[in-house]
Order: C-alpha cells, then sequence, then structure tokens
C-alpha cells in the first residue's frame, strides 16, 4: 500500500510564523475537451478525515464522498475554472497558471504560504513553492486535488446529455479510443480544446 500524504509540510510552515498554508492542484490538464479547473485548500491544525491522497488513486465513489468531508473540515477552499475556449487562446500551461490564482484569489481570507503541486507554478502576490509529486505528499494539495477532481467530473457529467456522443460522463472530457473515434466521425464540439485535436485529426485524415 502507498504511503499516504501528510501535513509535515503544512506543519513545518506554521511553526515558521505562517499561519494559513494553503495546498494547490489542478485537474483536465491532459483532457483533450472541457475546463482546466484548480483548486485551493487551507486545512486545520487537526485534520482527521482518512483516505485523502492524489485524486487521481481514489475511485469516482471515494472521490465524491471525500470531497464532502473536505469541504466541511476545510479552514478555507475555493476553485478556478477556465474553459476550453480560453486554453486555445493562452495554451495549457498559461491557462492551469489562470485558474490557480483564481482559485487562490477566491477565498475570502488570503493565505500567506502556498504549496503548489508541480515544478512550474504561477507568479502570486503571496510567498510560494512547487512541489514535486506534492499530492503524493503534502495533504493539503492532495486535498485541493480531490475538490478539483470532483469539480471538473461533475461538470463534465453535466454536459453528457448535451454531447452524447463523446462519452463525458465516462471519459470526462480525456482522450481515450471511443471518444477519439467519436471526434473522428462526429466532428469536435465546442467543450473540446481544438488546439489539442490538431495533431490528432490531422495525422488521421493523411492516412
Amino acid at each position: 500500500m502507498s504511503v499516504l500524504p501528510t501535513n509535515i509540510l503544512e506543519q513545518k510552515f506554521a511553526e515558521s510564523g505562517y499561519k494559513r498554508v494553503a495546498g494547490v492542484d489542478e485537474a483536465g490538464r491532459g483532457a483533450i475537451a472541457g475546463p482546466v479547473v484548480a483548486a485551493v485548500v487551507v486545512l486545520p491544525g487537526h485534520f482527521d478525515v482518512e483516505g485523502v491522497r492524489d485524486s487521481k488513486t481514489v475511485p469516482e465513489v471515494e472521490r465524491e464522498r471525500l470531497y464532502s468531508q473536505i469541504v466541511e473540515s476545510t479552514k478555507a477552499w475555493g476553485v478556478g475554472i477556465v474553459d476550453n475556449r480560453r486554453i486555445d487562446k493562452m495554451s495549457i500551461l498559461q491557462a492551469t497558471f489562470r485558474a490557480m490564482k483564481q482559485a487562490v484569489t477566491s477565498l475570502a481570507q488570503r493565505p500567506d504560504y502556498v504549496l503548489i503541486d508541480g515544478r512550474d507554478i504561477p507568479k502570486l502576490e503571496i510567498t510560494s513553492e512547487g512541489v514535486i509529486k506534492g499530492d503524493s505528499v503534502s495533504l493539503s494539495i492532495a486535498a485541493a486535488s480531490i475538490i478539483a477532481k470532483v469539480t471538473r467530473d461533475r461538470i463534465m457529467r453535466s454536459k453528457h446529455e448535451e454531447f452524447p456522443y463523446y462519452g463525458f460522463r465516462q471519459n470526462k472530457g480525456y482522450g481515450t479510443v471511443k471518444h477519439r473515434e467519436a471526434v473522428l466521425e462526429y466532428g469536435p464540439c465546442t467543450l473540446h480544446r481544438l488546439t489539442f485535436l490538431g495533431n490528432f485529426l490531422q495525422e488521421r485524415l493523411l492516412l
């Protein structure tokens, strides 16, 4: 069994005088349809929700349960959402940064230190640092990963009836074989990231 993330990093910064340490993560960066969603979570000193870990390792039903427990138990949380059209205009990296900034600035009380999953991080007006594999190390980043993932999954499931051909209820906008085949058959819809589909469609047209 893999080792669960801890709040050791958060405690370290709290002991250095930072009272509101936040964790930030995103979901949907690699999808070919739908938004990128970022979340921020500020955990209390005593956080006893069991099973919080990298959202990619958590089954969907359990993620929904953890989402509710995290929301009820946090000091503060927020999300940022950047849609596929903006992703096409500004690149997925910059769109991810924008979603992260939106999430952090959505908090009523701004944190004084921010831990962000990954090496590349946005410039914030708050002291921050990237944590490699942060959702496996930091409890607040792992909690943020669950909030971001569940928020995005709900958005994509809600679009299934409007765009039933693409299987958004199952694939959540990721490029599964069936999803890509549907794009080839029906063409892209208004949720698709056209910059992500360009090479794929071009390669198939040349076959």
